[in-house]
């Protein structure tokens, strides 16, 4: 990862993580909220592009430890990972999802659904990045 990534991915995750995802500024019902990205990102679209692409290896990452979660240890690990992840970029509904998770006991009731939920969530940014970055 470039020196430049590496800061600005900090200073995400500290500032951040001051909002709740219920809290963070309307996203215009976006998946992504852009205008918190281009915040910490200075503007820069070429970091913003870095970051997305990050974002997209990182969760899919962190949904394969989700799923394969054993312990309430890995669980709550994948979970607030993912959670820290989408806070940073801005993802508020995917970042509520891994919080929801985060909380939940790995065999739990409810666990598939909130996997399926959170594979949906992150399909939606996903998507929502190709459809910004290829534009």
């Amino acid at each position: 990862m470039k020196p430049q990534a590496n800061a600005a991915m900090a200073n995400m995750a500290g500032t951040a993580m001051r909002f709740g995802a219920g809290e963070a500024p309307a996203a215009a019902g976006r998946p992504l909220d852009l205008v918190h990205l281009s915040k910490y990102t200075l503007g820069n679209r070429a970091l913003e592009i870095e970051l997305l692409g990050l974002f997209r290896a990182q969760a899919g990452i962190y949904v394969e430890r989700i799923e394969s979660a054993v312990t309430a240890i890995d669980w709550k690990n994948a979970t607030h990972s993912l959670k820290g992840s989408a806070k940073g970029l801005g993802a508020w509904p995917l970042a509520a999802l891994a919080e929801e998770a985060e909380w939940m006991a790995v065999d739990g009731e409810g666990r598939a659904d909130i996997l399926a939920r959170i594979r949906d969530a992150v399909a939606a940014v996903n998507s929502f990045i190709d459809s910004i970055v290829d534009a």
